[in-house]
Order: C-alpha cells, then sequence, then structure tokens
C-alpha cells in the first residue's frame, strides 16, 4: 500500500530509543524526512546515523531538554514547517501518592505533559495557517487503566487524552488531525528492565522476565515495530478521516478479564 508519505517532513520527540526511534525508522522507509528529538545528542547521532546508512532521507539532529518551555520554541524555530509531529518524550516516574513528592510530579509532568502541550501549541500555528498537518500524541495505556501505584502517569496520561480530543474538534476545522495512541506494556528497553526488576523481586532471577508475561492477552508485550506501523498509518492520507480518536495498541489487555 502507499501510503503516499514521501518526502513529508515529520517531527519526533524522544527519538532516540524505544518507541521513538522505531517510529523514526518506520518514516524514513516511506521516504519521509526526519526531525529526531532527545536529550542526549550521541544517541541521536547513533540513531540518526543507522537509518540514513538504510534509508537516503535527510535526518536533523536536534538535542534538547523538552521539559524546558526555552529548549522547546528553539526545536520549533529549528524544525520550521513540518507535515507531522509526533510527541513521544516522557518519563513519569512510578510510585503512589505519598511515595512521590510534589518535585517528582512535576518532572515528569513537564515533560510529557506540558512538553507535548507547549510544542503542539507552537507547531499548530504553522499547520492551521497551511490547514494541513497531523498530530500524534503517543501517551500510554495507563491513561485508561488506572493503577495507583503509577499515579502520576495514569493521571497525566489521562490529561492528555483529554487535551488531543479537545484539540481535535477544533484542529479539523484548520486541516489538522489529531490522534491519542495508547500503548499497552510495549518491550522498550524502559519496559524490558522495569519487566527484569520485576521478575528478580517476585521469581528471584532477572533473567525469567518472559514469565511475567505469560498472562497477557497474546502472551507477550507489543514490539515497538508495531506501535511504529500503526503510527505511520495514521499520519498518512489512508486515514484521512481519523481525527479525534484514540487508538490502544494492547491485544485487548484492558477488556481482559481480570482474576477474582
Amino acid at each position: 500500500m502507499n501510503l503516499k508519505l514521501q518526502g513529508k517532513r515529520v517531527l519526533i520527540t524522544g527519538a532516540s530509543k524505544g518507541i521513538g526511534r522505531a517510529v523514526a525508522e518506520a518514516f524514513a522507509q516511506e521516504g519521509c524526512a526526519l526531525h529526531l528529538a532527545a536529550r542526549t545528542r550521541t544517541d541521536l547521532e547513533d540513531v540518526a546515523a543507522e537509518i540514513h546508512s538504510a534509508h537516503d532521507v535527510p535526518i536533523t539532529i536536534h538535542a534538547r531538554d523538552l521539559s524546558k518551555l526555552e529548549e522547546i520554541e528553539a526545536l520549533d524555530a529549528d524544525c520550521g514547517d513540518i507535515d507531522i509531529l509526533v510527541n513521544n518524550a516522557g518519563d513519569i516516574p512510578t510510585g503512589t501518592l505519598h511515595q512521590l513528592d510534589s518535585a517528582a510530579w512535576r518532572r515528569g509532568w513537564e515533560l510529557k505533559v506540558f512538553g507535548f502541550i507547549d510544542l503542539t501549541r507552537l507547531v499548530t500555528k504553522r499547520m492551521y495557517a497551511r490547514r494541513s498537518g497531523v498530530i500524534l500524541n503517543i501517551i500510554g495505556l495507563a491513561a485508561e487503566m488506572p493503577t495507583p501505584h503509577y499515579i502520576a502517569g495514569c493521571t497525566g496520561n489521562a490529561a492528555l487524552n483529554a487535551f488531543s480530543d479537545c484539540l481535535a474538534g477544533e484542529a479539523i476545522r484548520h486541516g489538522v488531525r489529531v490522534i491519542a495512541i495508547n500503548p499497552g506494556p510495549i518491550m522498550s528497553d524502559r519496559h524490558k528492565a522495569h519487566v527484569i526488576e520485576r521478575a528478580e523481586q517476585v521469581l528471584g532471577d532477572g533473567t525469567r522476565y518472559l514469565e511475567l508475561e505469560a498472562n497477557y492477552p497474546a502472551g507477550r508485550s507489543g514490539y515497538v515495530e508495531e506501535v511504529a506501523h500503526s503510527v505511520v498509518f495514521l499520519a498518512s492520507e489512508r486515514a484521512a478521516h481519523i481525527n479525534g480518536a484514540s487508538l490502544r495498541i494492547d491485544a485487548g489487555l484492558k477488556i481482559m478479564p481480570r482474576r477474582p
């Protein structure tokens, strides 16, 4: 299927690892020009070199701390007009209400919640003027499956789901689509480290982490590529009538019957 994305300009945040890196690779396969943003320049350089060796597409890297408004403004100025924004950067800590102090909440939300909102505010000004563009917010299943042990993440993700819905109703009148994507457990580097730690605690052996995933609907976590392929399709003209949607990529984890 020709997704008609050749030459589209795509900005991806959190692009140096995990889902963001896979999304960058998938857009490169479609012939898109990439702007890749993350905190660490060396990580971005490695990703850009690997993608460019496989796909001859323009790639610009932006080493920016997107928890800071001035860095977000600089990124927007550096990128100029883009066709597709993929908001993906985020690192909200785990913990219950009394395990996380006020500073931890604010650190997590500055990057993922306000980082998404502030960058979108800037990017959509140009998109509205052009009357074309797509915003894809990669948020997370915690928005729809609240748990006390990830209270800051669940609350922040729920806010971003609401933000996506609110924006979609306005943006479409300016030719811009907005879609929320809520992946469940995905075998990124961060998730793998988490399940290895859990396996050490629960099973006494971190190498047995896959046993903890046997109860997932598909018997495993998702792959970053599975999220990336969905993102690229939703950004394309083939999905031109999809706006204001929230896509779960969880193999049915949310609707899976719970054990008593």
